[in-house]
């Protein structure tokens, strides 16, 4: 009775930890699905040109960074974290934002979306080659069935088999990127911090992105309307630093296995999003080809949870 009633206990002091975690991943997914549609916005009509967007909100999300280093005096990264700090950067930091803001300039965010869906086994692939994990081989049909299904909207609902058109290479440069990006940043975070990882990468990131929107700049004076740099504030604020505290945090709560699922859910609200906001039609092949990648998806990062 005594065993019994410590399991009890234990299970109860687990399962308010599980619920905390998958809460907060939930809140940093649920920033990140305004990601696609929120840029398409801002990049649509070239009033703010897609180097100044992709460069731009890194460069105030550092400054945030900054303060909030500042602030609260965390201490930097040491030795050997300083190249996981530079991974985070390359890919979360500089990679995802700029390749995607060139993309959705002519790419609908609804397509970008379910290109984007893909992600979560990219990044689940990414963790297992950087982890040397042995997962099985549901694992490695499930991510090649994800990219597979990824590829082949690409192709049917851009140029018909003809070939991947220039907006879906750099939306699948951008997936390669941030899964890059995605990985080293849930480890570094175990030992750094959660909010830290991210800070100390958009501080690392903030020589070049400051330069890239000097450059933007000049080439290209922005001239937005109130509703676009809305847009780009919400990029820079959201997207680029506050949305990583939630996620992060998330994952750092665990377990990251399920946690990690609920960024599934990502691409679903991002099309919701597309509609309600740009107008843009959900046609059955979009819908249909988002289910089909969130699926393998789910299956390749539940079947990596099991191993």
């Amino acid at each position: 009775m005594k065993q019994h009633s410590t399991a009890t206990l234990e299970i109860r002091r687990l399962l308010p930890r599980t619920r905390a975690g998958l809460w907060w991943g939930l809140l940093g997914v649920t920033a990140f699905s305004f990601t696609v549609p929120l840029t398409r916005v801002a990049v649509e009509h070239d009033h703010l040109p897609p180097l100044f967007v992709g460069a731009g909100r890194g460069a105030v999300a550092a400054l945030l960074a900054a303060i909030v280093l500042l602030v609260t005096r965390s201490r930097p990264p040491r030795g050997a974290q300083w190249g996981q700090v530079a991974v985070v950067a390359g890919g979360a930091v500089v990679g995802f934002p700029l390749l995607t803001s060139f993309a959705l300039t002519t790419a609908p965010a609804g397509h970008g979306a379910v290109v984007i869906a893909v992600l979560p086994a990219v990044t689940a692939v990414c963790a297992v080659l950087r982890t040397g994990e042995r997962p099985s081989r549901a694992f490695w049909v499930a991510a090649t069935l994800g990219a597979v299904a990824a590829v082949s909207f690409a192709l049917v609902q851009g140029s018909g088999f003809v070939g991947l058109s220039a907006s879906d290479l750099l939306l699948f440069a951008a997936v390669v990127a941030c899964a890059i990006g995605y990985a080293e940043g849930g480890l570094l975070a175990r030992t750094l911090g959660s909010w830290q990882t991210i800070s100390w990468a958009l501080i690392l990131a903030s020589p070049l992105m400051i330069l890239l929107t000097a450059v933007a700049v000049i080439q290209h004076p922005p001239t937005a309307t109130p509703l676009e740099w809305s847009a780009f504030a919400y990029l820079a604020i959201v997207s680029m630093f506050l949305g990583f505290f939630a996620w992060y945090r998330g994952l750092a709560i665990g377990p990251m296995a399920q946690v990690s699922q609920v960024q599934l859910s990502q691409p679903v609200m991002s099309l919701v999003w597309a509609g309600l906001l740009l107008g843009e039609e959900i046609g059955w092949h979009t819908v249909i080809g988002g289910m089909a990648v969130v699926g393998c998806a789910l299956l390749a990062v539940r079947a990596r949870g099991r191993t």
